[in-house]
């Protein structure tokens, strides 16, 4: 084995919707059947500032709390011991944006079809959409089998 070869890594959008748990324990499955790491990525961006004239918002405190909320449901869809294998990362930042950029050199980009803010109608969201048509490796999209 080449010690000097990047490890395989397999990337997931993790946003807290049902699709995305659905996205992430299918990402888990398919690291292990290749030998990849999964890295689950979680994206926050701070809600309505167009337009902000309250007090300065705390960047530290929102990107702590999506850490801790992706840690717990982490835990909550894959039980702790396989979540501890499972690198997660948090990013102020755009969600397609971000996820392309974190996936550059990944075996696959894995993602749910809507996160929590998609039409219900919609067969994909911005994102998934997005992502399908600039990613730079396979892209899976998953939907949630809840209604």
């Amino acid at each position: 084995m080449d010690r000097n070869a990047p490890e395989r890594r397999v990337v997931v959008g993790v946003d807290g919707s049902p699709a995305s748990y659905e996205a992430l324990r299918w990402a888990v499955r398919y690291a292990e059947l290749i030998g990849a790491a999964v890295e689950a990525v979680a994206v926050w961006e701070l809600p309505g500032l167009a337009g902000w004239s309250g007090p300065a918002a705390d960047m530290d405190v929102d990107e702590d709390e999506t850490r801790q909320r992706m840690r717990t449901e982490m835990n909550d869809v894959l039980g702790p011991t396989a979540a501890e294998a499972v690198q997660t990362v948090v990013v102020h930042g755009n969600a397609a944006e971000v996820l392309l950029r974190a996936a550059d050199g990944a075996e696959a980009l894995v993602v749910g079809s809507r996160g929590r803010h998609g039409f219900a109608s919609a067969l994909l969201g911005s994102v998934s959409q997005h992502i399908a048509q600039h990613a730079t490796c396979p892209v899976v999209i998953l939907r949630s089998g809840k209604k």
